[in-house]
């Protein structure tokens, strides 16, 4: 696969400013829902409704697509595929942050640190 300047690219390489492929994981923008809800919301349903035959399968969403270089991985990544079931989870009853919470040792951590998170 070739990139708009002519460099050759061959699976996964790490994303940054001087070596950005247009490549978008899913995971990514999806996990963010507690941060970002509704542009995350966006995000599922474009990759869903608009692209859901190119990146959606049995095993969820594939690792990652570049529409500019028609790329589409055929590969999926168990995970990646954990932090968008938990993160969706967690942003629509809260369940994953309440069940963490609860946790003595992670209650004991927190008062040891002073916190007054509960």
């Amino acid at each position: 696969m070739k990139n708009a300047g002519g460099l050759q690219h061959k699976g996964y390489v790490a994303h940054s400013p001087v070596n950005d492929f247009g490549v978008i994981q899913p995971t990514a923008a999806i996990s963010s829902m507690p941060f970002t809800p509704k542009e995350s919301m966006q995000a599922l349903r474009y990759f869903y409704y608009e692209l859901g035959d190119k990146i959606w399968s049995p095993y969820g969403f594939i690792d990652g697509f570049s529409i500019h270089l028609n790329w589409y991985a055929k590969s999926h990544l168990a995970i990646d595929q954990g932090p968008i079931i938990v993160r969706i989870e967690n942003y629509r009853t809260g369940l994953i942050w309440n069940l963490f919470m609860n946790i003595p040792d992670i209650q004991n951590g927190l008062k040891k640190l002073g916190s007054k998170n509960k």
